[in-house]
């Protein structure tokens, strides 16, 4: 009977081995994770756990019992350190080896740490796992300076949580560019450091962190470039993820930034897929390989690759999807622009009262878009992306018209 074999204990793993069973898949199924917690959901992390509005049992993404009930063989705590593909095992914690018939990697990614002077100190935090979000909570005290350093998606959600638990909110942005600029582009960015600044965080942009200082192990003051000192108690460091390729590259499996993967989801070795944040996937609606970090790709990828290793059809194909939670700003986007990628915005609605579409475009045609505090449009939203992807323009005076139907400018 069949084995297989799943490294990385996370949404994409979890959701891949739901699918095998739900598919019919009769044989072994192994689940293996370095960290000691149940796979969970990673998005309560910076929105609902961490403002304090959810329970942190809502994160996992199955009850305690599932794996069993299922015969899913869970073994947590553990870390894969080699793979090898000719004689298609991996070893576990240097001793154990599991043979496979088949493999996903699912070994997600890490966050990017900071190697400054005093980044050793005890106040300095990371948010990737649940571990983080349990200590952040506990460091958000109403009263306490928390610095976050970076302004992307978690260093934003970071920030709006601590202003929800009373803390002063500093925000260090090392580009002169505002928060998201290099994901939203400028015009968008803008919108999000003016939602901050107007609940009280301090958005510092165009600087970098010098040290960190403390006393006695205690984290007290971040120095900046320009050697302004920031007051912290607490500093949450958010400037990006790598992805975990270390044991996919050392098996001699096609890495480049992120595990190399067809439409498939499968790898440089016919037997081994990947799936989650660390797959560099190619996408044939955008016509690129495309590495995506966000929940969405986890929970839709895990699935497609389960799929693909029972041997179905599988042209994995979805547009890039996200959602935040900002104070009382909620926002959905889809699609896939590069920095450079796009030449207007078109606005669609009241951007000043923060309900409002955006749409990302290029020679009239739409490439991504955003939906702000307007709710159940995502579906037109991505038939025009896909219609701009597929090379179809659009009137844009008629895409922010608000009395127009978006269904309209699809045909």
């Amino acid at each position: 009977m069949a084995e297989f074999v799943v490294v990385g204990a996370s949404l994409a793993g979890a959701k891949a081995v739901e699918t095998l069973r739900a598919e019919g898949f009769a044989g072994r199924i192994t689940l293996i994770g370095a960290e000691t917690e149940r796979p969970y959901e990673r998005p309560p992390l910076s929105k609902g756990y961490l403002q304090g509005s959810q329970e942190r049992d809502k994160a996992f993404v199955h009850e305690p019992g599932w794996y069993r009930e299922h015969d899913v063989d869970l073994i947590l705590g553990l870390p894969v350190t080699a793979l090898d593909p000719h004689a298609h095992t991996v070893t576990v914690d240097r001793v154990d080896r599991i043979g496979y018939d088949k493999l996903l990697l699912a070994t997600g990614s890490r966050p990017r740490v900071l190697d400054l002077p005093g980044s050793d100190n005890l106040g300095l935090r990371y948010l990737r796992t649940l571990a983080d979000a349990d200590a952040l909570r506990a460091a958000f005290r109403p009263g306490a300076n928390v610095v976050v350093v970076g302004g992307g998606w978690i260093g934003l959600e970071t920030a709006a949580a601590a202003i929800g638990h009373g803390c002063t909110v500093t925000l260090i942005e090392r580009e002169a560019a505002p928060p998201l600029a290099r994901v939203l582009g400028a015009e968008v960015g803008e919108i999000f450091q003016a939602l901050h600044e107007s609940h009280g965080v301090r958005v510092l942009r165009d600087s970098t962190v010098r040290e960190f200082g403390g006393l006695s192990g205690r984290l007290t003051h971040l120095v900046l470039d320009d050697n302004l000192e920031i007051p912290a108690d607490v500093a949450v460091i958010g400037v990006g993820i790598a992805p975990n390729v270390e044991l996919a590259s050392a098996a001699g499996l096609l890495v480049d930034d992120g595990i190399v993967t067809d439409a498939s989801m499968r790898t440089s070795d016919p037997d081994i897929y990947a799936a989650g944040d660390v797959a560099s996937s190619l996408n044939p609606l955008l016509g690129k390989r495309i590495r995506v970090e966000h929940w969405a790709n986890a929970r839709n990828g895990g699935p497609a690759a389960a799929r693909a290793m029972l041997g179905r059809d599988v042209v994995y194909d979805r547009l890039p999807y996200f959602f935040s939670d900002q104070y009382d700003l909620g926002m959905e986007y889809a699609g896939y622009v590069e920095p450079d990628g796009y030449d207007r915005v078109v606005f669609r609605g009241d951007v000043a009262g923060r309900e409002f579409l955006a749409f990302w475009t290029r020679e009239r045609r739409v490439l991504a878009g955003m939906n702000v505090n307007v709710w159940d449009v995502q579906d037109d939203i991505q038939r025009l992306v896909r219609a701009g992807y597929a090379g179809r323009s659009v009137d844009l005076d008629r895409l922010a018209d608000p009395a127009v139907a978006l269904a309209d400018l699809t045909g």
